[in-house]
């Protein structure tokens, strides 16, 4: 049966994310927000516990990577140790277009690339509000276009290539499977970890979850309004693909949500309406669960599992071909 409320830790947790002062964009100065970018995630016996710990065998390296505007963003590009081709995950962080950084993503992308095993290129998008929509959106786009053109360098076999983002990043992947459909590469699958996919906050667990813990109401309507700017239009299927009128011929999707999370349905509705268009795709929702679990998997008990669920989904549509 699930639960009503969250579990204690989970309470503490965002109760401590609110009073740092800088998971709050509703609230939050640029000073503020450009500190909270930058803020190093060091990895040791006790942060581990929280944020999760590094890929045990992976090699790391940073490229830059030219996008359609001559602006350069850079690329993290995590390997695995196991010999021969390898498939490729281009992997985009959450924050909400705005917070957020490769330093966030590091744990859950290295962890990846020695599981799976893979190599797994995490993308360092400009961020809101300096950078508005389209902006991030191009950007993931021409990181995964750089990253499939350039797999070989890394010993990753550019035919079995999926997108995979948390978050904002959940709404970036799904995004780029829909740019890519029939013009880019080929996208074998779409892991979207508790994504934002309707940004006009039309879906009932926004309401329900207006007060949860880690990432509220407030949150996501602030996020939103940096992100779109008082111009953006937040029906633009490509800043909100749950509203595109077509949904045929997209990649296998991974959908996991949380019970606790203003972002639950928008999930939930894009499962159901993936499966109307044809498209394969499992969808799990965590009971007792919040917000930000491949972010922070110490802290949320069911995190091992969807973590679990995430390679077991990439290596049943990445096999060898």
């Amino acid at each position: 049966m699930s639960a009503t409320t969250p579990d204690l830790r989970i309470r503490l947790f965002g109760r401590l994310l609110g009073m740092s002062g800088l998971t709050s964009p509703d609230t939050m100065s640029r000073r503020q927000i450009a500190l909270s970018r930058a803020l190093p995630i060091p990895h040791g016996p006790g942060l581990d516990l929280v944020v999760g710990g590094l890929g045990s065998g992976v090699r790391m390296e940073q490229r830059q990577v030219t996008v359609r505007d001559g602006d350069r963003i850079g690329v993290r590009v995590y390997r695995s140790s196991a010999s021969g081709m390898l498939p490729l995950v281009v992997n985009f962080h959450g924050g909400g277009w705005v917070l957020g950084s490769l330093a966030m993503a590091e744990s859950v992308c290295s962890r990846l690339a020695a599981a799976l095993p893979a190599v797994v290129a995490s993308v360092d998008y400009r961020l809101a509000p300096e950078h508005r929509f389209p902006t991030a959106l191009h950007d993931a786009y021409d990181a995964t276009v750089w990253a499939h053109a350039n797999a070989d360098e890394f010993g990753a076999d550019a035919s079995r290539l999926a997108v995979m983002g948390d978050s904002a990043g959940g709404n970036l992947a799904a995004g780029v499977a829909l740019l890519a459909r029939g013009n880019g590469p080929r996208i074998g699958a779409q892991e979207l970890l508790y994504p934002a996919l309707d940004l006009t906050l039309g879906s009932p667990s926004m309401a329900e979850n207006a007060h949860a813990p880690v990432l509220t109401r407030s949150h996501m309507r602030a996020y939103r309004d940096h992100y779109l700017g008082p111009r953006g239009d937040p029906e633009d299927p490509l800043a909100s693909p749950l509203l595109a009128d077509d949904l045929s011929g997209l990649p296998p999707a991974l959908i996991q949500t949380a019970q606790f999370d203003p972002l639950r349905d928008d999930g939930a509705r894009y499962a159901a309406r993936l499966v109307d268009a044809g498209v394969p795709v499992s969808h799990t929702c965590l009971d007792g669960t919040a917000h930000g679990f491949a972010t922070f998997p110490g802290v949320f008990r069911r995190a091992p599992q969807a973590f679990e669920q995430l390679v077991g989904h990439l290596r049943e549509h990445l096999e060898q071909v």
